[in-house]
């Protein structure tokens, strides 16, 4: 199996391959290893390779780290494990793509800064050779200036060195790794073939610091321009070289073994290109730095200006080396849709590259098992993790949009979706971008009972994350009418149906049973209906008062329901009617929501209460699992997106009694609790029975933020 290769004439016949990658760092942090495969539970986890599969990929970006393999200088290697992965990956007909170093600065026997480096890890790479003599494609270091940036220059990762020729020595040794090991495998296998990446970056700047950022574009190209033999006397960075210390025979083994990468590979994020200021009163001090001659901020570019983009900077390195081109990596960790939106975008930019002659050979689907920890770069061992291709729950991979995306394109080298078209954020941050949102769309999302608390915000959310959709509330449908759900459906066609509407006074509902009953049974079930017919997605809302209490433990989605009042029977009869009629339906249940956009919540009410120095009751025998609006609302447009269906609990993760709660929205807002009256539920002169605990948990794996964390959220975001 071989990555194809085109002719000019062939370039506007074909679309890029498919290709895929984990992100698979060994990262060093003081004397702390970090394993980004051990966290995703790759290494004991069977079936993630036949996953990966099923998408159509022709190539794999896999690891065979030298981290991983040799732990000590002398240590013999252990190869059954990375075999069975190998040969199974070469039985599903995919080309794997051997990454040595990833991030890392090799074994603790060595560092990025020792000049054994290269020897030895060229020694590592001659093993893995004679080990897999049919492996044809590797990546020995990948993105080498990224990483001596980060462990040379700004001291992030081990060794932690804070200066140029520091910097430089450790892009020198990584490079000269890479050649030695090239050659070395070449020994074995001379049909090898060096696939090397590396940060697609670009910067910008004000007008006083045209100086830096030119001096920084030129230095984005390094690894290409060293590798190529290019960095000879006459090049822009020969005397920084030689001013900082590094010896010219370093810098002549390069011109003297040039080993020009057979594909250029290309890793594009959304922070790849900079804006420097040296405004830096603009800014958050973390962004603060310099360069010994001026103080500035160095941010995202996309939030200050509009970027050069994708599509110019790979046009910039075809014209520079004229070697085939693969973008290795795009992932971006935000909301579903922008995921998808920003892949699309990136497909469509190689495609249309491609039609000018630009040689492309691949996009790939990075990172197919998410990434943990790059929020702090590293630095932390916090496990925050965000989803990529397949979202890791539970230990087990979860199909989602992206892999939706990803599998059409392979296959047809098209996808459509509602939501693709519109553009992503990145388009509208920086000044002026704000434009390019229409927020209109042929198909909007349809929110039934925009007027209400949970409909006026999942209305804000959509806003937010640019889902064009249309609200209407009771006065625009009656949705116990059959006939008028199906004039609204007609009216503005949608691609799916959000009901937020519903009876929600609990205790009312005691004596207003059938009205109860008929908008949250009868009308979700017309609802469903409605769309099955038309084949619009669905999703409604549910409660935690469908159970009666009996638990000690929070309840799953599997527990049986048992409700105890005529609200939480008339939520639980939706659920079966809506299943029912319509099985591909989503209904999420949750619990006690809270959110900052409105009055009627209950850490609003407990808050001017305490403000206004009323006496405020509460109960103290009910467990509950309190839900930030945000938090719920931003996770469930994620999996209707991703096509889930069925019954899913969404609760951030936690949960305490009302009184409890009352106590924390008093302590975080500065007041005195001598208000707070607390009462036994019997004492509540409630008309409805409640459960004493109804805390509830996903069984899926699918983790909201922690109840303090949103908590503090909902401090700095609510209302005044």
């Amino acid at each position: 199996m071989e990555i194809e290769y085109h002719s000019k004439s062939d370039l506007k016949n074909y679309k890029p391959s498919m290709w895929g990658g984990i992100e698979c760092t060994i990262n060093r942090v003081e004397n702390t290893y970090s394993d980004q495969l051990l966290y995703a539970g790759h290494y004991d986890r069977t079936g993630d390779i036949e996953q990966f599969a099923t998408l159509g990929i022709k190539a794999l970006r896999y690891p065979v780290l030298w981290e991983f393999h040799k732990s000590s200088l002398k240590s013999k290697i252990d190869w059954s494990w990375t075999n069975i992965q190998l040969e199974n990956i070469r039985h599903h007909k995919i080309i794997p793509i051997a990454g040595l170093v990833h991030h890392g600065s090799g074994p603790e026997f060595t560092n990025l800064y020792n000049n054994d480096f290269a020897v030895n890890l060229a020694n590592y790479a001659l093993e893995v050779a004679k080990q897999f003599p049919w492996l044809e494609y590797y990546t020995p270091v990948n993105e080498p200036l990224t990483t001596a940036r980060f462990s040379g220059l700004y001291g992030f990762w081990f060794p932690h060195h804070k200066n140029e020729h520091s910097f430089y020595l450790m892009l020198l040794n990584q490079l000269k790794a890479t050649v030695l090991s090239m050659q070395a495998i070449r020994k074995i296998n001379p049909k090898a073939k060096l696939i090397q990446t590396e940060d697609l970056a670009k910067t910008h700047s004000t007008p006083l610091l045209n100086y830096q950022a030119e001096y920084e574009n030129k230095r984005h190209w390094l690894t290409f321009d060293i590798l190529c033999g290019k960095v000879n006397k006459e090049h822009f960075f020969w005397k920084y070289f030689i001013s900082s210390g590094i010896k010219e025979s370093l810098l002549k083994f390069f011109t003297e073994n040039p080993c020009p990468p057979d594909i250029i590979g290309l890793n594009y994020y959304i922070t790849s290109e900079r804006y420097i200021d040296e405004n830096i009163h603009l800014y958050h001090n973390s962004s603060h730095g310099g360069n010994g001659k001026h103080r500035y901020a160095d941010t995202t570019a996309v939030r200050s200006i509009k970027p050069a983009g994708l599509k110019e900077l790979m046009r910039q390195a075809w014209e520079r080396y004229h070697i085939p081109l693969a973008l290795t990596e795009i992932h971006l960790n935000c909301t579903r849709e922008e995921q998808m939106r920003w892949f699309k975008e990136s497909w469509d930019v190689c495609c249309n590259l491609i039609e000018k002659g630009i040689d492309i050979k691949a996009i790939t689907a990075w990172s197919l098992l998410g990434a943990y920890d790059w929020n702090n770069l590293l630095t932390k061992k916090e496990k925050k993790y965000e989803s990529g291709t397949f979202d890791l729950v539970n230990n087990t991979l979860r199909p989602t949009a992206l892999t939706t995306l990803v599998k059409s394109l392979s296959q047809d080298g098209s996808y459509e979706h509602p939501l693709i078209n519109e553009k992503g954020w990145w388009h509208k941050s920086y000044p002026g971008g704000a434009a390019n949102f229409t927020g209109t769309s042929a198909n909007p999302v349809l929110i039934i009972g925009s007027s209400g608390t949970l409909g006026n915000a999942i209305c804000k959310i959509c806003e937010r994350r640019y889902i064009p959709f249309k609200g209407v509330n009771r006065y625009d449908v009656d949705i116990t009418l059959p006939d008028e759900i199906e004039k609204v459906i007609n009216f503005y066609k949608p691609w799916a149906v959000i009901n937020a509407a519903g009876y929600v006074r609990v205790d009312d509902a005691e004596f207003e049973i059938e009205k109860c009953f008929q908008i949250n049974a009868t009308a979700s079930g017309l609802l469903a209906e409605c769309c099955s017919h038309h084949g619009i997605k669905f999703m409604a809302f549910s409660s935690d008062l469908v159970f009666d209490g009996g638990k000690e433990t929070p309840y799953f989605e599997t527990d049986k329901v048992q409700p105890l009042n005529v609200y939480g029977s008339s939520k639980a009869k939706g659920e079966s009617i809506i299943l029912n009629t319509y099985s591909s339906s989503l209904i999420i249940r949750t619990s006690a929501f809270f959110g900052p956009w409105d009055q009627y919540n209950f850490p609003i009410q407990v808050l001017n209460s305490l403000k206004d120095e009323r006496s405020f009751r509460v109960v103290k025998d009910v467990t509950v699992s309190p839900t930030y609006i945000p938090d719920l609302i931003n996770t469930a447009l994620d999996l209707f997106i991703d096509d889930e269906k069925g019954i899913w609990h969404l609760t951030n993760d936690g949960m305490m009694s009302w009184s409890h709660f009352a106590e924390e929205i008093a302590d975080r807002g500065g007041f005195t609790k001598k208000h707070l009256d607390f009462f036994c539920q019997d004492e509540m002169e409630w008309k409805a029975k409640r459960p004493s605990y109804s805390a509830l948990q996903n069984s899926k794996g699918i983790k909201l933020p922690s109840l303090s964390n949103a908590i503090s959220r909902f401090f700095e975001e609510k209302i005044n």
